[in-house]
């Protein structure tokens, strides 16, 4: 019975500064180096402007109208809802994915003012699996390109040059695609008009 009870101490013990370091000095320590060498990151990558805060890198939101580049739809609550985050959970025989994309390219080509059997990006017509992706493909920034411009009195040219300037390229230049962030492309025509 001894035994038994030496045990037991010892597991309790064993458990409670397991608790202690992987529930209490683990993440302090990791709070304490995110603070100190990603302060930005740390804190949702948040972009502010004249001490107001407009929106995060990180996190897809929706522009309407002619004058923005529009992110990819998003499945999130009612689009773009970060408490609500995640697909539609539609499989590729889904009647209703099949209908939904069907709209949408005749929205996308119609905004954009394209012929009705010009190829689409995908990214344009099909939500992110979180929904609340903040970038674009570069081919989906270019076809907004020429709408945006018209609708701002610039360019296509000019327009163009700040798409690619706004362009992320390959992660270490060979994961992924090239991509825009839509928000901070948006805040620079903001700027822009200013």
């Amino acid at each position: 019975m001894k035994n038994w009870i030496t045990e037991i101490r010892r597991s309790v013990a064993a458990v409670l500064c397991l608790a202690v370091i992987v529930a209490g000095l683990y993440p302090l320590a990791v709070w304490v180096l995110a603070q100190a060498l990603f302060p930005s990151q740390a804190n949702g990558s948040l972009v502010r402007r004249n001490g107001t805060t407009l929106g995060s890198s990180l996190i897809g939101q929706d522009f309407a109208g002619p004058a923005y580049f529009h992110p990819r739809p998003s499945a999130a609550g009612q689009g773009y809802d970060a408490a609500s985050s995640g697909g539609s959970n539609l499989g590729p025989l889904s009647k209703e994915l099949a209908d939904t994309i069907r709209r949408r390219l005749v929205d996308y080509r119609a905004e954009n003012n394209l012929d009705p059997k010009a190829p689409v990006p995908a990214d344009a017509v099909m939500a992110s699996a979180s929904g609340l992706d903040p970038h674009i493909s570069l081919k989906n920034a270019l076809a907004q390109a020429p709408r945006v411009a018209r609708a701002r009195g610039i360019s296509e040219t000019a327009m163009r040059r700040l798409v690619m300037i706004h362009t992320q390229g390959r992660d270490l230049r060979l994961l992924g695609e090239p991509r825009v962030n839509v928000l901070m492309l948006n805040l620079a025509l903001e700027g822009r008009a200013k």
